[in-house]
């Protein structure tokens, strides 16, 4: 069942999120700042659940002109059941419903898996930009 991401569901989501392989945490992911990114970007993240526990989440959003997909994971164990397909459907459609066009993903370019999964579902990887960053 996919649901809304409540900041309730924050402890079972970080758990889900360290647990699986490729995914990059930092201080912008403390329950501080999640808190604030929700309020943000209500209904636009989601949590799959399956016999009452959290296997799968997305956390998404916009500023406005672009929508960005910051994190999806998936329980290994729930994998090759189409709920990854599923958060990301519904991340697009809130998404759309705020005019958004076009959504970005931020990946590590050694994610093979992830990398896999998005090509698999029609994304593009895109060689003529990247991402440079300055920590304050």
């Amino acid at each position: 069942m996919i649901g809304s991401f409540d900041i309730t569901d924050y402890g079972e989501v970080l758990v889900l999120l360290r647990r699986c392989e490729g995914i990059g945490l930092s201080d912008a992911d403390s329950k501080k700042a999640i808190t604030a990114y929700l309020e943000r970007n209500p209904e636009m993240s989601f949590v799959a659940k399956a016999d009452g526990e959290i296997v799968g989440a997305i956390l998404g959003g916009h500023d406005g002109r672009r929508g960005y997909i910051y994190h999806l994971a998936v329980d290994v164990h729930w994998r090759r059941q189409g709920i990854a397909r599923q958060l990301v459907e519904k991340c697009l459609g809130a998404l759309k419903v705020c005019g958004i066009k076009k959504t970005h993903i931020f990946i590590f370019t050694r994610n093979e898996s992830g990398m896999a999964f998005w090509k698999s579902v029609g994304w593009t990887y895109r060689t003529d930009i990247g991402v440079i960053s300055k920590t304050m």
